[in-house]
């Protein structure tokens, strides 16, 4: 395979990866916050009840680890394409930034907080505050996520405008 075509696939695969995870958090938004944080502390037991089998960290810590891997990758093979480096790489930062370390400092406290410590450990008006503080930066999380699919999406427009086409 030509460097050409690998940086074609790479690309393609990163940016396909980056809007299935950022469609999935949209749908999670759409069909979960709603049922999740509509009356907390029950809501968040009833939460956990239902997640028995699946819950959402099953799906969205690979997904995030192959978004990752795939930005990884997408940067390293398009490093030598100036007209798509740097929106990859950019993408890359929102996604390690925005989505990694912001969702480890902010929201993995509170995810310990409500569905594993819940009112054995506190009180609920402590988890009402906890959900309310989980929804509103859930919603930063979001404009990362159509961030870093719209920055790869632009930097594979790029990419593909940029190739000699044969």
């Amino acid at each position: 395979m030509n460097r050409a075509r690998l940086a074609s696939t790479v690309s393609i695969t990163y940016v396909w990866v980056a809007m299935i995870a950022c469609g999935g958090v949209l749908v999670e938004t759409a069909l979960l916050y709603p049922n999740i944080f509509r009356d907390p502390p029950a809501s968040l037991a009833e939460s956990m009840a239902f997640f028995q089998v699946v819950g959402p960290g099953h799906i969205f810590r690979p997904l995030g680890m192959a978004t990752t891997l795939t930005a990884v990758l997408a940067a390293i093979t398009l490093w030598r394409r100036p007209r798509a480096r740097w929106w990859f790489a950019a993408s890359l930062i929102t996604l390690l930034a925005g989505e990694f370390l912001f969702s480890a400092l902010y929201f993995w406290p509170r995810n310990t907080i409500m569905f594993t410590e819940g009112l054995a450990v506190h009180p609920a008006e402590f988890l009402r505050q906890t959900a309310a503080e989980f929804v509103f930066g859930h919603y930063f999380r979001i404009a990362f996520t159509v961030a870093t699919a719209a920055l790869a999406f632009t930097g594979l427009l790029r990419f593909q405008r940029g190739r000699d086409v044969a």
